[in-house]
């Protein structure tokens, strides 16, 4: 299937060239030849047997003169850490969570089902979104297998929303949506060659998600075009009764960020340029100075500036994630049904020891047995580590920058290459030496990756991050650049990197 955009998809339904359930049939088909076949990315988990009849009575809807919101009839894939209260089940690529099917839908879902989306399935990604043992492997996880990256099959398609990356890459729907803590949504979007946006802070319901750390959850939308994964986040995004953190959101969030895809966003726009955040990568420099120089003749005040690294908060970081997850997982399995697996992290650390040779074959669940070791979310050592993590990002690092100098954004590289798969070591092999996601998740903050260059074939993007509640300005300098650079390629599902060689 050619790559449509929203948009345009809107308009072959509207014109009658294409049907809701045409669409969707021809997504599954492609599912079918490059997912589980062909290039075999194993990036879809599970497909929805409902997506057909969904999409036929949105298309007689349609018929009878009724059209929701401009995601009507387009087939979108949830990330499976996501309930979804249907035949679908929600296990964050676990076997202990194997057969959970959620009684009611999660906030964001019911959003986008409000909106008239097809929820075509659901996407593999790292187990327990990355957050089970100290040398995973992206990408893997003990129910899904491993996700291989569109560009290079032997590459990484990082993690943890590593299937929602490679999916839409792949063009195997119009769009995903991903999760983040701390770069799952960023890293395997910049990875796979598309867009991907990491909203503020209550922006988008939390509700109906396997949560990690509720002072950094977040999920966000990913798509091969900016103006794709704008209109994905207004329409799941808003209030949820079920996550109190979206009352913030009335007043300072959006619904709607058409009026942001402006071509000649950048003119004018203030950018701080974080150089501190380049690393050493030579080639990555190479395309950050390319990128800059094209915003420069776009009419974009470049002002450097400087972020410490965010090693100064990453031991705080994990400390807060570790209270964070067994408060909140214990919360989340404490409320499935009856006859599920497991009820609580120690139950899952359980079923783990039990079943290694299936669940563990190639790392081990470290970060767990550190979690179930933390005391409540009364604890002083927690409460100082949450402080100090909001003052050094927030208050102190985003924040204060913008401020001092009245920028609009700060641009960084989003990450380097995708790294060779490695099962033996895991993630250790990556070799960059940036952790550019780290200021904006920990802080809550807003951040949008977009494509900006290869290495070697293999994607890397450009970051533009901001303080809270500036989606909308993010979305129209992301999507001027965009248009400005055009540089996105599809993927040809390589079976190594072109090296030229």
């Amino acid at each position: 299937m050619k790559e449509y955009g929203i948009f345009e998809l809107q308009e072959k339904m509207s014109s009658g060239e294409m049907t809701a359930h045409e669409i969707a049939s021809s997504y599954l088909e492609r599912i079918e030849t490059i997912d589980r076949n062909g290039a075999r990315l194993n990036s879809v988990i599970e497909l929805n047997p409902e997506a057909l009849a969904i999409a036929s009575a949105l298309d007689a809807e349609r018929a009878s003169g009724a059209l929701r919101s401009p995601l009507h009839g387009v087939p979108i894939l949830l990330k499976d850490n996501i309930d979804t209260a249907d035949e679908m089940q929600t296990t964050a690529g676990s076997l202990a969570l194997e057969g959970h099917r959620a009684a009611c839908d999660a906030g964001l879902v019911e959003k986008l089902r409000a909106a008239g989306a097809v929820i075509l399935g659901k996407t593999n990604l790292s187990e327990w979104a990355n957050f089970r043992g100290k040398n995973s492997v992206s990408g893997w996880s003990s129910r899904g297998g491993l996700t291989r990256n569109a560009y290079a099959l032997d590459r990484s398609a990082c993690g943890s929303s590593s299937g929602s990356g490679a999916a839409v890459a792949a063009n195997l729907a119009a769009a995903a949506v991903g999760t983040e803590t701390d770069g799952s949504i960023i890293c395997p979007a910049q990875t796979n060659g598309i867009v991907g946006i990491k909203p503020t802070l209550g922006l988008v319901s939390r509700s109906g998600i396997i949560p990690i750390s509720h002072s950094q959850d977040t999920a966000g939308a990913m798509a091969r075009t900016v103006a794709d994964a704008a209109i994905l986040l207004g329409a799941m995004s808003g209030f949820d009764g079920r996550d109190p953190v979206t009352k913030s959101g009335v007043k300072r969030g959006l619904a709607d960020y058409k009026s942001s895809l402006n071509a000649n966003g950048l003119k004018g726009a203030r950018i701080g340029v974080a150089r501190s955040l380049f690393g050493s990568d030579q080639r990555i420099i190479r395309i950050m100075e390319s990128s800059l120089d094209a915003m420069k003749q776009a009419g974009v005040v470049l002002v450097d500036v400087e972020l410490k690294p965010s090693e100064r908060f990453r031991k705080t970081e994990v400390e807060v994630m570790l209270f964070e997850f067994k408060a909140g997982l214990n919360a989340y399995l404490a409320g499935l049904k009856p006859d599920a697996r497991v009820h609580s992290l120690a139950d899952v650390m359980r079923f783990n020891e039990e079943n290694r040779a299936r669940v563990m074959p190639y790392f081990g669940q470290e970060r767990m047995e550190q979690a179930q070791a933390k005391g409540s979310l009364r604890s002083g050592k927690y409460l100082a580590a949450l402080e100090r993590n909001h003052r050094l990002a927030r208050t102190e690092g985003v924040n204060a920058v913008m401020n001092k100098h009245r920028l609009d954004a700060i641009t960084c590289p989003s990450g380097g290459a995708a790294w060779t798969v490695d099962l033996v070591n895991g993630d250790g092999i990556c070799n960059w030496d940036m952790d550019n996601t780290s200021y904006a998740a920990v802080a809550g903050t807003p951040h949008i990756t977009v494509p900006a260059g290869y290495v070697f074939g293999l994607p890397v993007g450009i970051s533009f991050f901001a303080k809270a509640w500036q989606e909308a300005r993010l979305i129209k300098l992301a999507y001027a650049f965009e248009q400005l650079t055009k540089v996105r390629k599809p993927p040809r599902f390589l079976p190594t990197a072109d090296v030229g060689v």
